[in-house]
């Protein structure tokens, strides 16, 4: 299973790395390929590649504001959910997107 996403959260600071670095965690622990690109206070940062997005299986959307480049996932299996879910049940976020 491959999967990517996107997170940012309303400040762009803290919650969007945080939430980033636990999905990539738990998509790991549960044997999935994740990245996982932040859009922050500093602008995009791990950005996803046209060919990372083509092979994805799922996108996961941790976000709580609107993100550049949306489009970027039209006719893919998207999962939207907030950052603080992210953060706080990313295994279940990560169930749920692909059960979706």
């Amino acid at each position: 299973m491959k999967i990517v996403g996107v997170t940012a959260c309303t400040a762009g600071i803290a919650h969007t790395y945080m939430a980033q670095s636990a999905l990539e965690k738990a998509a790991k622990a549960d044997g999935y390929q994740a990245k996982i690109e932040t859009q922050g206070a500093m602008g995009a940062e791990n950005e996803l590649t046209e060919d990372e997005i083509a092979n994805a299986d799922v996108v996961i959307l941790g976000v709580d504001v609107s993100i550049e480049g949306r489009e970027r996932f039209d006719g893919k299996k998207v999962y939207e959910t907030s950052v603080s879910r992210c953060v706080t049940e990313p295994q279940k976020v990560i169930e749920d997107a692909i059960n979706s």
